[in-house]
């Protein structure tokens, strides 16, 4: 009697806290006639989505070069620490939407041949895809977005594009693009721009290098996007993000800027994650 009182404390106990954890779908796609083809995202909906009518804030959550989107699940353990963050109280409950980008050369962005129109994608097609199939709350406020390395540098050109679509940028260890319009072919011509001319790649250049994009920020936008720019001090992109810090500062552009021990890595990135989350929380409940 007494063990069977036990276990069913200890059931009792562990369905409570499978209540408190959200719940992740990794192979959804979705059609688009941008980019001719299927795209796969994957999703994490918060604890009480599927028994509540509640409509939530939304991440947009970018994955790095060479991955897909289910890397911040099965490499960056995104689940595990939201789910506690919002069972700690140190983040509120939101939904995650992972998309990939693998298929293009241009990954997140539009190819300068206009062969591959992600970004169109993205704007286009994926948000209002998402946010008329799941209950997310209305207005840049309840949206940010964020990633790590390449997708934290495309995520940090999103929101540097798009001002009045996103309440926060959260780039983890983005590279800056060409530091110097005369590096643009170095930077460029591998990722897939050998053939372009000098115009073509200066253009694209100043539409995808955050510290030009920076320069060219509206000054009335200054205060309207929050972002929150996180890299080790051992990767060896910390120069960049310390050059895009001082261009922030010297555009007095509204952002908070963190260096923590570490390298270009998941160790790195799972643990900054639920820092990110708490300063979205912060933003959303203002």
């Amino acid at each position: 009697m007494k063990y069977t009182v036990i276990f069913l404390l200890m059931l009792i106990g562990y369905t409570s806290i499978g209540k408190k954890n959200g719940s992740v779908e990794e192979e959804l796609t979705i059609s688009s006639k941008i980019l001719d083809r299927n795209i796969e995202y994957a999703i994490y909906l918060p604890p009480d989505y599927q028994n509540s009518d509640k409509r939530y804030p939304i991440l947009y959550l970018l994955h790095g070069g060479g991955d897909d989107h289910t890397a911040w699940l099965k490499k960056g353990n995104m689940e595990f620490i939201t789910n506690n963050a919002i069972r700690s109280g140190n983040a509120a409950e939101m939904v995650i939407v992972m998309p990939n980008s693998k298929p293009g050369k241009s990954r997140y962005f539009n190819g300068y041949k206009g062969e591959w129109q992600y970004e169109n994608f993205f704007f286009n097609e994926f948000i209002p895809y998402i946010e008329s199939t799941y209950r997310i709350k209305e207005g840049k406020r309840f949206r940010a977005v964020a990633g790590l390395s390449m997708g934290g540098r495309s995520g940090f050109v999103y929101a540097l594009h798009h001002p009045e679509m996103f309440s926060c940028c959260c780039p983890l260890s983005p590279g800056a693009g060409a530091l110097e319009p005369s590096l643009a072919r170095d930077f460029y011509g591998p990722r897939g721009f050998n053939d372009a001319s000098d115009d073509e790649l200066l253009e694209y250049d100043s539409n995808h290098s955050i510290l030009r994009l920076i320069e060219q920020f509206p000054d009335e936008q200054n205060n309207t996007v929050k972002f929150y720019l996180d890299c080790g001090d051992d990767d060896g992109l910390s120069v960049e993000n310390a050059l895009v810090h001082i261009a922030l500062k010297k555009n007095d552009i509204t952002h908070e800027f963190r260096i923590r021990d570490g390298n270009h890595n998941w160790k790195y990135w799972s643990e900054g994650l639920e820092d990110i989350l708490t300063f979205l929380t912060d933003n959303f409940n203002e």
